[in-house]
């Protein structure tokens, strides 16, 4: 009798279905065009016929999740990246013709994207649907299997999504894997072509380790301290209601959320005023308000205060935006809760926070703002308000991170034609879009000699002739 493949959420079956997605990569190494397109489609109806119980799905997990941002913040950056990879994929694939120097003519260069095989993804628990299909879309344009490990915080969409995968693709293109932290660390032992996790920084050490033993190549989307400039004469109103609105969706649980806000000293009273009634207005209600999620789990929940009581503890100064005065803990929310005059030391200063507590930080001078930017670990993402374009113009030149938003927050990462990823600390590597395409491809350069190839020049015996040769050539 056949033996019967075991699920792939023990590592036996790990194995099994690692074993079977590279045997079929092995066995169609280049889809061509039209299977590409096919199975973006398939993504694209996955995705459609299945949205209500795509958003129940992280809801569950969640406890409340707004169902407006799961389709604001998940399935329309997801269909809207696939459409675009799926009407310009006929040019990503197409070989690459490129300049041929003058000692070598008239031979030809080209390159050509060729797949990696079978690329591996891990999905934080904070966007389990967008975390997962941007990546794949990439790697199924690029002609790739791919395996997906979801977060063990995400129990019913990981459990939906491998259902849906098994369903809507054929056999040995899309795995989804469910499991605890042990199996995920042996999901990243395994030899893939390409490796891409999203999460912390501390995990993404681990991870990179891992992917070292086999050589595996690695795309890293962490996190960091993201600031939030706001220079004297930008448009405060403005300023804080994108900074309210990206700070508070899925309740701050966002890599590129505003992480922390410099704002000179003499505006910094003006500024909170403004922060405390964007929120006030956006969010009336918290408790039972399902526009606000909740913390996805009670260990996060329980960390977070932690950190708000060391702060006090330390002599920071704490203003809570909550209108109603509502009780929360039982829902396990937390309200925008900015944090005045926080010690460095604090953890708040020192972690990614991913919860909905804002630190205030204030400077004198705008110079100063930007040394204390360059003093810390390049973020994954700098959001600048301002109208003036010199200054503007000097904050893109001296500082680095992994985007910038000019007068707003978050809406770069759902741009289709534009990289997204860190630098350093906040990651390695970017995908979306074209780049996407290209991180899951091997760009192979193939030189084509002619038949009137002068190449025999060059070759031994050496004589005068090839002596009159590097003449030439050594001169330029």
């Amino acid at each position: 009798m056949p033996v019967m493949p075991m699920p792939p959420d023990t590592e036996q079956g790990l194995q099994q279905a690692y074993a079977a997605m590279r045997h079929a990569a092995d066995a169609a190494r280049f889809p061509d065009l039209a299977t590409r397109r096919g199975w973006l489609t398939a993504l694209e109806q996955l995705i459609q016929q299945n949205r209500t119980a795509l958003i129940e799905a992280v809801n569950a997990d969640f406890g409340q999740r707004s169902s407006v941002e799961t389709r604001l913040l998940e399935l329309f950056p997801s269909l809207e990246e696939l459409r675009s990879a799926r009407r310009q994929l006929g040019r990503w694939m197409r070989p690459q013709r490129r300049a041929v120097s003058l000692w070598f003519r008239p031979a030809r260069n080209q390159v050509i994207p060729q797949p990696l095989g079978v690329v591996g993804v891990v999905v934080p628990w904070n966007y389990p649907l967008f975390l997962a299909f941007g990546p794949l879309i990439g790697a199924l344009a690029a002609g790739n299997r791919v395996m997906i490990k979801m977060s063990e915080l995400t129990p019913a969409t990981g459990a939906l999504l491998a259902r849906l995968v098994a369903q809507y693709f054929e056999p040995g293109l899309v795995t989804v894997v469910n499991g605890d932290a042990t199996l995920a660390q042996a999901f990243t032992r395994l030899p893939f072509d390409h490796l891409l996790f999203t999460g912390s920084t501390a995990v993404g050490r681990h991870v990179m380790r891992a992917a070292a033993d086999n050589l595996t190549p690695v795309t890293l989307e962490l996190g960091g301290k993201s600031p939030a400039l706001v220079a004297r004469d930008a448009d405060f109103a403005r300023a804080a209601e994108s900074i309210v609105a990206g700070k508070l969706l899925n309740a701050g649980q966002t890599c590129v959320a505003p992480d922390y806000v410099l704002v000179n000293a003499k505006d910094r009273d003006r500024l909170l005023a403004m922060l405390d009634a964007v929120a006030t207005r956006a969010y009336p209600t918290l408790a039972h308000n399902p526009d606000y999620s909740s913390i996805i789990h009670p260990r996060h929940y329980q960390r977070l205060q932690q950190w708000l009581d060391e702060a006090i503890a330390a002599g920071a100064t704490v203003r809570q935006i909550n209108p109603a005065g509502e009780d929360l803990v039982a829902v396990r929310k937390l309200p925008l809760t900015l944090v005045l005059d926080c010690p460095a030391h604090c953890a708040l200063m020192q972690e990614e926070i991913f919860g909905p507590i804002l630190p205030v930080v204030s400077y004198d001078r705008f110079d100063e703002a930007l040394e204390y930017i360059n003093a810390r670990p390049r973020p994954l993402a700098l959001y600048l308000f301002d109208r003036d374009p010199v200054r503007i113009d000097k904050v893109l030149q001296q500082t680095v991170s992994g985007g910038v938003c000019i007068n707003e927050t978050i809406l770069h990462v759902a741009q289709d034609n534009m990289p997204f990823g860190g630098v350093g600390p906040s990651g390695m590597g970017h995908y979306h879009g074209h780049e996407g395409f290209l991180t899951f491809s091997k760009l192979k350069p193939v030189f084509t000699q002619s038949r009137w190839a002068g190449s025999w020049l060059t070759r031994p015996p050496y004589g005068r002739t090839v002596e009159w040769l590097l003449k030439l050539m050594l001169r330029g």
